[in-house]
């Protein structure tokens, strides 16, 4: 039941993002309709609410809230759907691994036993924006929302002990998930003008979605589903292109 409803959110997140993508597109060929390309770059700050980070945390020296924290950036192209209103269509990446140990177990000669986790998160999103000023002003801000597709990849990779052998073996080993979800975002800004044509801009954004876990981290029962949470905040600094 819950797949079949993942599929239709993510049927309807895909709907949407192509529409936007269309709209765009009809929209940069209309000679009247300004497009423009904004380039961005910052940190994301993940939320990290979910079975996934816990259970990781409690097993491993991890603090996934901050640990996870890293580099964010991406590509939007935009253009002007009517005064003060725009749309725009957006791919973004956010990678990052942390090294890490268990905190309750060593190697028989007393050495940590170390892992690698990894997580990589890829919004493809449309936004539609609101620009209340005019095109000519300084300073311009501005409020947008919108519609995800995240694709989301989960790796860890290193050392592990075997909790089902009563032995507990330590053992080299890779575990990995990873799939697409359906998500929304809701974003603002700061434009400052510096050409006709050109802007850099600042923006904050927060993005949401959740998404169950498959492949190596699939449930062992009922309801002992493994979440991971793609939600967080990011805070970018870019440059805004018009053409």
């Amino acid at each position: 039941m819950w797949r079949g409803r993942e599929r239709r959110l993510v049927r309807r997140a895909t709907a949407f993002v192509t529409l936007a993508l269309t709209t765009a597109l009809l929209g940069a060929a209309a000679p009247s309709r300004a497009g423009a390309l904004d380039l961005r770059l910052g940190a994301f700050f993940p939320h990290a609410h979910s079975n996934l980070f816990h259970d990781a945390a409690e097993l491993f020296f991890l603090d996934p809230q901050k640990d996870f924290r890293g580099v964010t950036g991406g590509i939007e192209y935009s253009t002007r759907l009517a005064d003060n209103v725009e749309l725009g269509v957006s791919l973004d990446g956010f990678d990052r691994l942390h090294d890490t140990s268990y905190r309750d177990y060593l190697h028989p000669d007393g050495g940590e036993i170390r892992q690698t986790l990894k997580l990589s998160i890829v919004p493809l999103g449309a936004t539609l924006r609101f620009v209340p000023t005019g095109r000519r002003v300084a300073v311009a801000p501005y409020l947008g929302v919108g519609a995800d597709l995240f694709y989301w990849r989960w790796h860890e990779y290193g050392d592990f002990i075997d909790f089902q052998d009563p032995s507990n073996p330590i053992v080299a080993d890779s575990f990995r998930s990873d799939g697409w979800k359906a998500g929304f975002h809701v974003t603002g800004g700061v434009r400052f003008r510096v050409t006709h044509d050109f802007a850099v801009v600042a923006e904050g954004r927060y993005q949401r979605a959740k998404a169950k876990m498959g492949d190596d981290f699939a449930p062992n029962g009922p309801g002992l589903e493994n979440e991971i949470d793609l939600s967080g905040w990011s805070a970018t600094v870019g440059v805004h292109v018009r053409f």
